[in-house]
Protein backbone atom coordinates (compact mmCIF):
# COMPACT_ATOMS: atom_id res chain seq x y z
CA UNK A 1 0.00 0.00 0.00
CA UNK A 2 1.50 3.08 -0.81
CA UNK A 3 1.71 6.14 1.31
CA UNK A 4 0.72 9.89 0.53
CA UNK A 5 2.16 12.49 2.85
CA UNK A 6 1.22 16.61 2.17
CA UNK A 7 4.05 18.80 2.22
CA UNK A 8 4.25 21.72 4.40
CA UNK A 9 2.82 24.38 1.64
CA UNK A 10 0.25 22.48 0.86
CA UNK A 11 -0.90 21.35 3.78
CA UNK A 12 -0.68 25.33 4.69
CA UNK A 13 -3.33 25.56 1.39
CA UNK A 14 -5.05 23.14 2.02
CA UNK A 15 -6.14 24.34 5.70
CA UNK A 16 -6.40 27.79 4.58
CA UNK A 17 -8.82 26.66 1.62
CA UNK A 18 -10.89 24.75 4.58
CA UNK A 19 -11.05 27.88 7.00
CA UNK A 20 -12.17 29.82 4.02
CA UNK A 21 -15.08 27.19 3.08
CA UNK A 22 -15.92 27.34 6.97
CA UNK A 23 -16.46 30.77 6.65
CA UNK A 24 -18.34 30.57 3.60
CA UNK A 25 -20.43 27.94 5.10
CA UNK A 26 -21.46 30.04 8.29
CA UNK A 27 -22.24 32.80 6.33
CA UNK A 28 -18.90 35.19 6.62
CA UNK A 29 -17.06 36.02 3.55
CA UNK A 30 -13.69 35.47 3.59
CA UNK A 31 -12.52 38.99 3.52
CA UNK A 32 -13.71 38.89 7.48
CA UNK A 33 -11.50 36.44 8.40
CA UNK A 34 -9.16 39.92 8.11
CA UNK A 35 -8.79 42.00 9.98
CA UNK A 36 -12.07 44.64 9.93
CA UNK A 37 -11.92 47.50 8.70
CA UNK A 38 -9.07 47.79 6.19
CA UNK A 39 -10.57 50.30 4.13
CA UNK A 40 -12.64 53.75 4.19
CA UNK A 41 -15.55 53.84 5.40
CA UNK A 42 -19.23 55.32 4.56
CA UNK A 43 -21.81 56.91 6.96
CA UNK A 44 -25.35 58.20 4.78
CA UNK A 45 -26.81 61.24 6.95
CA UNK A 46 -30.42 60.95 5.24
CA UNK A 47 -31.17 64.57 5.82
CA UNK A 48 -29.23 67.79 4.49
CA UNK A 49 -26.00 69.08 5.74
CA UNK A 50 -26.11 71.34 8.93
CA UNK A 51 -28.92 69.11 10.51
CA UNK A 52 -28.64 67.67 13.65
CA UNK A 53 -28.20 64.04 12.04
CA UNK A 54 -25.47 65.49 10.09
CA UNK A 55 -23.91 67.17 12.90
CA UNK A 56 -23.94 63.87 15.10
CA UNK A 57 -22.57 62.06 11.83
CA UNK A 58 -19.92 64.14 11.45
CA UNK A 59 -18.69 64.13 15.27
CA UNK A 60 -18.78 60.17 15.18
CA UNK A 61 -16.90 60.26 11.73
CA UNK A 62 -14.46 61.43 13.61
CA UNK A 63 -14.00 60.09 16.66
CA UNK A 64 -14.94 56.37 15.12
CA UNK A 65 -12.74 56.89 11.89
CA UNK A 66 -9.66 57.53 14.54
CA UNK A 67 -10.71 54.63 16.68
CA UNK A 68 -10.93 52.13 13.84
CA UNK A 69 -7.88 53.80 12.41
CA UNK A 70 -9.56 54.02 8.95
CA UNK A 71 -11.59 57.31 7.44
CA UNK A 72 -14.97 58.01 7.70
CA UNK A 73 -16.72 60.14 5.18
CA UNK A 74 -19.81 61.44 6.07
CA UNK A 75 -22.64 61.86 2.54
CA UNK A 76 -25.48 63.61 2.86
CA UNK A 77 -28.18 61.95 0.86
CA UNK A 78 -31.68 64.19 2.10
CA UNK A 79 -34.95 63.93 0.69
CA UNK A 80 -38.43 62.47 1.19
CA UNK A 81 -38.40 62.92 4.88
CA UNK A 82 -35.06 60.42 4.93
CA UNK A 83 -36.30 57.70 2.58
CA UNK A 84 -33.43 58.21 0.02
CA UNK A 85 -31.01 57.98 2.53
CA UNK A 86 -32.37 54.94 4.14
CA UNK A 87 -32.51 53.13 0.79
CA UNK A 88 -29.14 53.82 -0.22
CA UNK A 89 -28.20 52.24 2.91
CA UNK A 90 -30.66 49.08 2.73
CA UNK A 91 -28.92 48.34 -0.83
CA UNK A 92 -25.47 48.88 0.16
CA UNK A 93 -22.98 45.88 0.89
CA UNK A 94 -23.59 44.52 4.50
CA UNK A 95 -19.65 44.14 4.83
CA UNK A 96 -19.37 47.03 7.42
CA UNK A 97 -18.36 49.72 5.22
CA UNK A 98 -21.77 51.60 4.86
CA UNK A 99 -24.12 52.92 7.72
CA UNK A 100 -26.94 55.02 7.94
CA UNK A 101 -26.86 57.63 10.80
CA UNK A 102 -30.45 57.02 11.58
CA UNK A 103 -33.36 58.74 13.49
CA UNK A 104 -36.94 58.22 14.93
CA UNK A 105 -37.96 59.44 11.22
CA UNK A 106 -36.33 56.64 9.06
CA UNK A 107 -36.76 53.94 11.21
CA UNK A 108 -39.78 54.84 12.69
CA UNK A 109 -42.14 57.70 12.39
CA UNK A 110 -42.37 56.77 8.55
CA UNK A 111 -43.75 53.53 8.69
CA UNK A 112 -47.10 55.65 9.98
CA UNK A 113 -46.72 58.40 7.58
CA UNK A 114 -46.20 56.51 4.41
CA UNK A 115 -48.78 53.89 3.12
CA UNK A 116 -46.39 52.50 0.69
CA UNK A 117 -42.61 52.69 2.95
CA UNK A 118 -40.10 51.36 0.24
CA UNK A 119 -38.04 49.76 3.08
CA UNK A 120 -38.64 47.77 6.63
CA UNK A 121 -36.94 49.62 9.30
CA UNK A 122 -36.52 45.96 11.22
CA UNK A 123 -35.56 43.83 8.61
CA UNK A 124 -33.89 45.91 6.24
CA UNK A 125 -31.61 47.18 9.06
CA UNK A 126 -28.66 45.53 11.16
CA UNK A 127 -28.87 48.19 14.32
CA UNK A 128 -25.38 48.83 15.88
CA UNK A 129 -26.58 51.21 19.09
CA UNK A 130 -28.64 54.67 20.16
CA UNK A 131 -26.46 58.10 20.42
CA UNK A 132 -29.18 60.33 21.97
CA UNK A 133 -32.47 62.27 21.91
CA UNK A 134 -33.27 65.77 21.60
CA UNK A 135 -36.62 67.98 21.12
CA UNK A 136 -38.01 70.83 18.86
CA UNK A 137 -38.17 74.54 19.60
CA UNK A 138 -41.26 76.38 18.44
CA UNK A 139 -39.55 79.09 16.44
CA UNK A 140 -40.69 82.50 15.08
CA UNK A 141 -39.06 85.69 13.63
CA UNK A 142 -38.57 87.88 16.52
CA UNK A 143 -40.81 90.61 15.54
CA UNK A 144 -43.81 87.66 15.61
CA UNK A 145 -46.68 89.55 17.59
CA UNK A 146 -46.60 86.15 19.91
CA UNK A 147 -44.06 86.91 22.76
CA UNK A 148 -45.23 83.12 24.26
CA UNK A 149 -47.16 79.91 23.98
CA UNK A 150 -50.07 81.50 25.52
CA UNK A 151 -50.04 84.45 22.94
CA UNK A 152 -49.17 82.18 19.90
CA UNK A 153 -51.95 80.20 20.44
CA UNK A 154 -54.55 82.83 20.79
CA UNK A 155 -53.19 84.23 18.15
CA UNK A 156 -53.44 81.88 15.49
CA UNK A 157 -56.77 80.60 16.62
CA UNK A 158 -57.56 85.06 16.00
CA UNK A 159 -55.94 84.31 12.06
CA UNK A 160 -57.09 80.78 11.08
CA UNK A 161 -55.46 79.39 7.72
CA UNK A 162 -52.83 82.55 7.64
CA UNK A 163 -49.83 80.92 9.31
CA UNK A 164 -48.31 78.31 7.56
CA UNK A 165 -45.25 76.01 9.29
CA UNK A 166 -41.97 74.99 7.54
CA UNK A 167 -40.92 70.97 8.37
CA UNK A 168 -37.76 69.03 7.18
CA UNK A 169 -38.42 65.53 9.46
CA UNK A 170 -41.31 63.55 11.04
CA UNK A 171 -39.92 65.42 14.33
CA UNK A 172 -40.92 68.72 13.24
CA UNK A 173 -44.01 68.04 11.04
CA UNK A 174 -45.53 65.76 14.07
CA UNK A 175 -44.68 68.58 16.63
CA UNK A 176 -46.32 71.07 14.29
CA UNK A 177 -49.24 69.16 13.49
CA UNK A 178 -49.91 67.49 17.24
CA UNK A 179 -49.75 71.37 18.35
CA UNK A 180 -52.35 72.55 15.45
CA UNK A 181 -54.76 69.46 16.77
CA UNK A 182 -54.47 69.58 20.33
CA UNK A 183 -54.65 73.70 19.96
CA UNK A 184 -57.61 73.36 17.71
CA UNK A 185 -55.78 75.73 15.05
CA UNK A 186 -56.02 75.60 11.09
CA UNK A 187 -52.33 76.45 9.80
CA UNK A 188 -50.77 75.71 6.38
CA UNK A 189 -48.14 72.65 6.20
CA UNK A 190 -45.03 73.48 3.84
CA UNK A 191 -42.60 70.64 3.47
CA UNK A 192 -38.76 70.79 3.29
CA UNK A 193 -35.63 68.71 2.77
CA UNK A 194 -34.33 69.39 6.33
CA UNK A 195 -35.48 71.67 8.96
CA UNK A 196 -32.18 74.31 8.16
CA UNK A 197 -33.96 75.49 5.00
CA UNK A 198 -36.97 75.91 6.32
CA UNK A 199 -35.60 78.47 9.13
CA UNK A 200 -34.13 80.24 6.16
CA UNK A 201 -37.72 81.01 4.56
CA UNK A 202 -38.89 81.41 8.07
CA UNK A 203 -36.09 84.29 8.70
CA UNK A 204 -37.58 85.36 5.03
CA UNK A 205 -40.86 85.65 6.26
CA UNK A 206 -42.54 82.96 3.70
CA UNK A 207 -43.15 81.07 6.22
CA UNK A 208 -44.56 82.17 9.83
CA UNK A 209 -43.42 79.14 12.03
CA UNK A 210 -40.93 76.09 12.30
CA UNK A 211 -39.94 73.24 14.79
CA UNK A 212 -36.47 73.33 15.21
CA UNK A 213 -34.12 70.66 16.75
CA UNK A 214 -32.40 72.60 19.91
CA UNK A 215 -29.41 72.88 18.22
CA UNK A 216 -30.17 74.38 15.34
CA UNK A 217 -33.03 76.49 17.13
CA UNK A 218 -30.50 77.56 19.71
CA UNK A 219 -27.69 78.89 17.28
CA UNK A 220 -30.73 80.73 16.03
CA UNK A 221 -31.73 82.40 18.99
CA UNK A 222 -28.21 83.22 19.95
CA UNK A 223 -28.10 85.30 16.60
CA UNK A 224 -30.75 87.63 17.32
CA UNK A 225 -33.04 87.22 14.96
CA UNK A 226 -35.29 84.29 16.10
CA UNK A 227 -37.15 83.88 19.17
CA UNK A 228 -38.16 80.34 20.59
CA UNK A 229 -41.48 80.03 22.01
CA UNK A 230 -41.62 76.09 23.81
CA UNK A 231 -40.20 73.36 23.40
CA UNK A 232 -41.52 69.98 22.94
CA UNK A 233 -40.77 67.73 25.55
CA UNK A 234 -42.06 67.75 29.09
CA UNK A 235 -39.17 68.97 30.11
CA UNK A 236 -36.87 72.06 29.41
CA UNK A 237 -33.57 71.07 27.00
CA UNK A 238 -30.41 71.55 29.10
CA UNK A 239 -29.39 74.70 26.26
CA UNK A 240 -32.21 76.36 26.58
CA UNK A 241 -33.70 76.65 29.86
CA UNK A 242 -35.54 79.77 29.62
CA UNK A 243 -38.17 78.15 27.07
CA UNK A 244 -40.67 76.01 28.87
CA UNK A 245 -42.41 73.13 27.52
CA UNK A 246 -45.29 73.32 25.12
CA UNK A 247 -47.42 71.19 27.40
CA UNK A 248 -47.39 73.82 29.74
CA UNK A 249 -49.88 75.70 27.57
CA UNK A 250 -50.98 72.38 25.43
CA UNK A 251 -52.38 69.62 27.69
CA UNK A 252 -51.04 66.23 26.66
CA UNK A 253 -48.71 67.73 24.51
CA UNK A 254 -45.25 65.99 23.78
CA UNK A 255 -42.82 64.99 21.65
CA UNK A 256 -38.96 64.06 21.20
CA UNK A 257 -36.68 62.61 18.42
CA UNK A 258 -33.67 59.86 18.85
CA UNK A 259 -30.73 59.45 16.88
CA UNK A 260 -28.85 55.76 15.94
CA UNK A 261 -26.19 54.26 13.96
CA UNK A 262 -27.82 51.36 11.44
CA UNK A 263 -26.22 49.09 8.77
CA UNK A 264 -27.78 46.82 5.99
CA UNK A 265 -29.48 43.76 7.26
CA UNK A 266 -27.01 40.98 7.02
CA UNK A 267 -23.81 41.90 8.19
CA UNK A 268 -22.05 39.37 9.84
CA UNK A 269 -21.91 39.33 13.59
CA UNK A 270 -18.15 39.93 14.13
CA UNK A 271 -18.46 42.86 12.48
CA UNK A 272 -21.64 44.37 14.25
CA UNK A 273 -19.75 43.67 17.47
CA UNK A 274 -16.85 45.48 16.61
CA UNK A 275 -18.87 48.37 15.17
CA UNK A 276 -20.90 48.80 18.56
CA UNK A 277 -18.11 48.17 20.63
CA UNK A 278 -16.59 50.64 19.28
CA UNK A 279 -19.57 53.12 19.08
CA UNK A 280 -19.71 52.64 22.70
CA UNK A 281 -16.51 53.28 23.52
CA UNK A 282 -16.27 57.01 21.88
CA UNK A 283 -19.58 57.59 23.35
CA UNK A 284 -17.97 56.80 26.56
CA UNK A 285 -15.19 59.87 25.93
CA UNK A 286 -16.03 62.99 28.21
CA UNK A 287 -14.68 65.20 24.89
CA UNK A 288 -17.24 63.03 22.34
CA UNK A 289 -20.29 63.51 24.67
CA UNK A 290 -19.19 67.22 25.35
CA UNK A 291 -19.37 67.59 21.11
CA UNK A 292 -22.47 66.04 20.89
CA UNK A 293 -24.41 67.50 23.85
CA UNK A 294 -23.19 70.78 22.02
CA UNK A 295 -25.32 70.55 19.70
CA UNK A 296 -28.09 70.09 21.63
CA UNK A 297 -28.46 66.02 21.83
CA UNK A 298 -29.31 64.32 25.24
CA UNK A 299 -26.88 61.34 25.63
CA UNK A 300 -28.98 58.40 25.39
CA UNK A 301 -26.65 55.74 24.39
CA UNK A 302 -27.70 52.04 23.95
CA UNK A 303 -26.22 48.92 22.58
CA UNK A 304 -27.52 46.87 19.46
CA UNK A 305 -29.28 44.52 21.13
CA UNK A 306 -31.34 47.57 22.94
CA UNK A 307 -31.74 49.55 20.20
CA UNK A 308 -33.64 46.63 18.79
CA UNK A 309 -36.18 46.86 21.22
CA UNK A 310 -36.11 50.25 21.36
CA UNK A 311 -37.14 50.43 17.50
CA UNK A 312 -39.83 48.10 18.24
CA UNK A 313 -41.32 50.39 20.90
CA UNK A 314 -40.71 53.84 18.92
CA UNK A 315 -42.52 51.80 16.08
CA UNK A 316 -45.75 52.00 18.47
CA UNK A 317 -44.98 55.52 19.97
CA UNK A 318 -44.60 57.04 16.90
CA UNK A 319 -48.13 55.79 15.77
CA UNK A 320 -49.73 57.12 18.44
CA UNK A 321 -48.22 60.32 17.88
CA UNK A 322 -48.99 60.51 14.06
CA UNK A 323 -52.57 59.61 14.81
CA UNK A 324 -52.93 62.06 17.79
CA UNK A 325 -51.80 64.80 15.13
CA UNK A 326 -54.47 63.38 13.01
CA UNK A 327 -51.91 63.26 10.29
CA UNK A 328 -53.22 60.92 7.16
CA UNK A 329 -50.54 58.56 5.44
CA UNK A 330 -49.25 60.06 2.02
Amino acid sequence: MRHFSIKSNSRRTLCAGIAIAALSAIGLPAAHAQTYPNKPIKFVVPFSAGSATDNVGRILAQAMGEAMGQTITVENKAGANGILGAEMVKGAPADGYTFLVTTSTTQAANVHLYRKLPYDPVKDFTPIGKIGETGFILMVNTDFPAKDMKEFVSYAKANPGKLAFGHGSSGSLVSAAMLTELAGLQTVNVPYKSIPPALTDLLGGQIQFAFADTGNAVSQMNGGRMRGLGVTTKKRAGKAPNVPPIGDTVKDYNVSAWFGLMAPAGMPADVQKKATATLMAVLAKPEVREKIQGVGIDLDVEDSATLAKTIDAEIKKWGGWVKTAGITPE
